[in-house]
């Protein structure tokens, strides 16, 4: 099956996360591959030494990329992710592969959406695949099993609440 967890609100990867351990506590093997994502330090990247079964692999800076200017390293890595992922595919065969923040990826232009539609067209029955992050483009919308999208109502950050360790990253 293909999940999308999508929109405005907080939650998508940690969505994919859940669903990530629900996986891994029935024996089943999981890849994550993070785009715009490259800060080593946070829990969902850290938590793979304590979790057998588990592995994340980043492709992206520690800095914001700026969606109205990408550095051409944005690209690079990207196109690096979806590579990767390609070959975690192929090589490692996970039960749950997981491209966290492809949506963005695409959105910002950094991943085309027809290369990222015949990576899903790649995928086998066996594996469930998950795409995370805002602004999922119509046709990954259209390819997907499962859509989830997250609506923001309230969030502390509007209060001026800075992200949390633990909470947020």
């Amino acid at each position: 099956m293909i999940h999308v967890y999508t929109g405005t609100g907080k939650g998508k990867t940690t969505a994919a996360f859940g669903l990530a351990l629900r996986a891994l506590g029935s024996g089943k093997k999981v890849t994550v591959v993070q785009f715009l994502k490259g800060r080593k330090d946070i829990g969902e990247f850290k938590i793979q030494k304590r979790l057998k079964g588990l592995k994340v692999h980043q492709f992206g800076r520690p800095d914001f990329v700026d969606p109205m200017n990408p550095e051409k390293i944005d690209f690079e890595l990207a196109a690096e992710g979806l590579k990767f992922a390609e070959k975690v595919l192929k090589e490692e065969k996970p039960d749950l592969l997981i491209l966290d923040e492809a949506n963005v990826a695409m959105h910002y232009g950094l991943l085309s959406t027809s290369d990222v539609l015949a990576f899903i067209k790649s995928v086998p029955d066996s594996v469930e695949l998950v795409l995370t992050g805002r602004d999922a483009p119509k046709e990954i919308l259209e390819a997907a099993d499962l859509v989830t999208e997250m609506k923001e109502i309230a969030h502390p950050y509007r209060r001026g609440v800075k992200a949390r360790r633990g909470v947020e990253y």
